[in-house]
């Protein structure tokens, strides 16, 4: 058995002692004590795992008990005894959050079978919340950036995860929307619960109804059976919704009940289910045009905006597309299985040099696809999509040039500028550019009013 200890907790004295002895002899560290009272002060004690208690007690009983730890101390999983045993009675234990029940006389094997699998559970607990520590302290998972943009956007992440505030991510379309709702999740108490997402934008009106709230057996053609919707399956959770812009008017309504009353009824249904879910909410519509154009609930827009954060597009952070490149070639390098090394130079100064419309999605299929049709050790331009080589350059990269200019002032301003791009490397310029780096040195000599440079002989 695991090393935590238990505490047992029953007034029958006898009854403590031998409970007491059983763990003993499988040896597990035992704490007791004769009332509940007693218990609630070594509850306090950072050792206890798990704790076995009588139900029925005067004063301070199982029940209360077990309330307490769930308030203080609900890292701790709590067992219950009682002699008068109901499945009610164990219903209504459970529910309260009692990891097991057992009805006396007690079975020696089915006690300690008990206990067992409660320290596992209570032992795999605080390996996650160590792990979501350990994760904390490096940074989200998966969130690749360096650049300031980048970091600021982390740092709101970080600081809005340990809440329950309700969150909308806003950002373009591919900038990683479900990928910071998990990261705050991940960053959040409720890491070990689910985390489950719904695409409002990618199921009609009925259905995106019945996925969110669930249905009752016969509430329309084909329900056959009853089924827990998407914020019964996140109970305890995180539910993110992403395009929350696309929802119809009433499921907005339905939306907000849940928001308020932490309440809702399936479709077809009558009784009310109560669920604990954090919302984690994604669009990259301007709500506040949706509201003035009736299309959005005023009153719901302000229930999910609870804390704003808005996801930089990758065009306002070029200096994060190396980092992603890498990071995403690692991933398809490994999924093909695939002998590849890296990008050329030239490729990855085109990978720099792009606009990236499509923010991170593009860039990650750009790369998925140059992995499967790279033939050599290394991704070369060749190997990227076309739209990535031929479309527009990022915003750093663009040249405005007046109708009439001379092209030798042209040829002067795109060659500059391409050096300025690839910090000087004349030859990696003459790739991108599609020329000699004979042109580009005869070119810069020729502006310097100096002799073109003589080729060096070929040794003998």
């Amino acid at each position: 058995m695991s090393s935590s200890t238990v505490l047992v907790v029953d007034d029958d004295h006898a009854n403590l002692e031998s409970v007491c002895r059983i763990f003993q002899r499988e040896g597990v560290p035992t704490l007791s004590a004769n009332s509940g009272q007693e218990a609630l002060t070594l509850l306090r004690r950072p050792e206890v795992g798990v704790m076995v208690s009588d139900l029925m007690m005067p004063g301070v009983d199982g029940q209360a008990l077990l309330q307490a730890a769930r308030a203080t101390r609900p890292d701790v999983e709590v067992v219950l005894m009682t002699a008068y045993g109901t499945v009610e009675t164990a219903v209504a234990a459970m529910r309260e959050g009692a990891y097991d029940f057992i009805t006396k006389p007690l079975k020696r094997h089915s006690l300690v079978r008990a206990v067992q699998k409660a320290l596992e559970k209570q032992a795999l607990l605080a390996e996650n919340t160590a792990l979501r520590a350990q994760l904390a302290a490096l940074g989200p998972r998966q969130m690749v950036g360096q650049s300031p943009a980048y970091r600021a956007f982390l740092d709101t992440l970080r600081q809005a995860a340990p809440s329950t505030a309700t969150l909308l991510l806003m950002g373009q379309s591919g900038t990683g929307k479900e990928l910071a709702a998990r990261t705050v999740h991940e960053l959040s108490p409720r890491a070990s619960q689910p985390f489950v997402a719904v695409n409002c934008a990618a199921l009609p009106e009925s259905i995106l109804e019945a996925e969110l709230f669930g249905v009752e057996k016969g509430a329309f053609t084909g329900a056959v059976a009853r089924r827990e919707g998407r914020f019964e399956r996140a109970n305890g959770g995180t539910l993110f919704l992403d395009e929350v812009g696309e929802m119809s008017p009433s499921a907005q309504v339905k939306l907000l009940r849940v928001l308020q009353e932490g309440e809702l009824e399936r479709l077809g249904g009558t009784q009310t289910i109560k669920v604990d879910v954090r919302v984690v909410a994604a669009t990259n519509k301007d709500l506040t045009k949706e509201i003035q154009e009736g299309r959005f609930r005023e009153d719901l827009y302000f229930r999910l905006n609870v804390v704003e954060v808005r996801i930089p597009e990758l065009a306002a952070r070029q200096e994060d597309v190396p980092l992603l490149a890498e990071h995403f070639l690692r991933r398809y390098v490994a999924k093909n299985q695939k002998n590849i090394r890296g990008f050329t130079d030239a490729a990855r100064a085109q990978l720099e040099r792009y606009a990236w419309p499509g923010n991170v999605r593009e860039l990650e299929h750009a790369v998925e696809r140059a992995v499967v049709l790279c033939r050599g050790d290394a991704i070369d331009v060749g190997d990227l999509p076309e739209s990535v080589v031929k479309g527009p350059s990022g915003s750093g990269s663009q040249i405005v040039i007046a109708i009439g200019t001379p092209m030798e002032e042209v040829e002067r301003r795109v060659i500059h500028e391409t050096l300025r791009h690839t910090k000087g490397d004349k030859g990696l310029a003459a790739r991108l550019l599609g020329i000699a780096a004979r042109t580009i040195y005869r070119k810069l000599a020729a502006e310097a009013g100096e002799a073109e440079p003589a080729e060096k002989p070929n040794p003998p």
